[in-house]
């Protein structure tokens, strides 16, 4: 069925609403959606990245706490669940993809995966993130990263090695808890946590720096020190190069569903978040500082990095191979 054309609507919003439905599935939908670009500037100094790729727009894991739902509202989609229900896979064009490519500066980091996850379901059907891996696999010299909740990475284990000879890469998999009944609470259609750390074990068997991020750290949730240290443990056991987290932030957006998701479940903790969430997306106080001490204190326990080490490949620039897990095991 061919999607309607609102003569109201302007740049992307005309363009979704224009898409055609590809195919559906549950309550999910699938488009194909027209791109002007693949890779985007980003100027936010909360985050250590200037160049941004997200393959699809929309997220299918229906995160609860998802910061990223108001991008559907960019398309005139102002329901915060049609961001899990209505996928669209950006229409591939290696071209294009080259053209913006070639505007990187070769020593600014490119991170994948910053809005919605590169590889959810959608990426089994349309495979936009291997398309983009080919095409980076013919470069040199560019640093990044790649962020996702879902095991599929680890089909690409061969390709991301092959891209790790001439570039920096390095796979981050997001574990927020190793509980697998408050994993699927928190992140209903994701992978469990147990196959993430699995894909981990995967990409580092093939020489891939991988890392692992419980991300977001929730109060009165998953920020107990039982429960980050157990993420940190089968980290380091799967062979993670580093771990870290950061803190739950919340917008607007990820209120309107994270506030009624916790009045169902935990109906005991809703009061305390509205009085600390209704005024600001962000948590003031010592509460980050408490958690970025018990986060020092456990990696340091199990003798995890602060972040992914800078490296170098020594072919960066020549035709000199190198084993990655070597450099990182070494």
């Amino acid at each position: 069925m061919a999607g309607c054309s609102d003569s109201r609507l302007v740049g992307i919003a005309r363009l979704a609403a224009a898409s055609e439905l590809l195919e559906a599935k549950r309550q999910v939908q699938y488009f194909e959606l027209p791109s002007r670009s693949f890779i985007t500037r980003c100027e936010s100094k909360r985050v250590p990245f200037r160049w941004t790729v997200n393959p699809y727009r929309g997220c299918e894991f229906g995160c609860r706490y998802c910061y990223a739902r108001y991008t559907h509202e960019f398309m005139e989609l102002r329901d915060g669940m049609d961001f899990e229900k209505k996928i669209y896979a950006k229409l591939w064009s290696a071209e294009a993809f080259r053209r913006d490519l070639a505007k990187v500066p070769r020593e600014e980091s490119i991170a994948i995966g910053t809005a919605t996850d590169p590889y959810q379901p959608a990426e089994r059907r349309y495979g936009v993130m291997r398309k983009m891996l080919e095409v980076l696999a013919g470069g040199r010299g560019y640093r990044i990263w790649i962020t996702t909740k879902s095991d599929l990475v680890a089909r690409d284990a061969d390709l991301l090695a092959a891209i790790s000879r001439h570039n920096q890469i390095t796979v981050h998999l997001t574990v927020t808890t190793t509980d697998a009944a408050l994993a699927r609470l928190l992140e209903p259609y994701a992978p469990r946590p147990d196959r993430r750390l699995a894909a981990v074990k995967t990409l580092r068997g093939a020489g891939v720096a991988a890392s692992v991020f419980s991300s977001p750290i929730l109060p009165l949730l998953n920020d107990s020190e039982e429960s980050l240290d157990a993420v940190a443990a089968a980290a380091k056991e799967a062979g993670a190069i580093s771990w870290g987290g950061n803190v739950l932030f919340l917008k607007d957006c990820a209120r309107a569903v994270f506030f009624p998701f916790l009045e169902q479940h935990f109906p005991h903790l809703l009061q305390r978040y509205r009085e600390r969430f209704e005024a600001s997306a962000y948590l003031r106080g010592s509460y980050p500082e408490k958690i970025e001490q018990r986060i020092a204190r456990i990696r340091e326990k199990h003798g995890l990095g602060r972040r992914t080490e800078q490296y170098r490949p020594e072919d960066w620039y020549e035709d000199e191979q190198l084993s990655l897990f070597t450099r990182f095991t070494a």
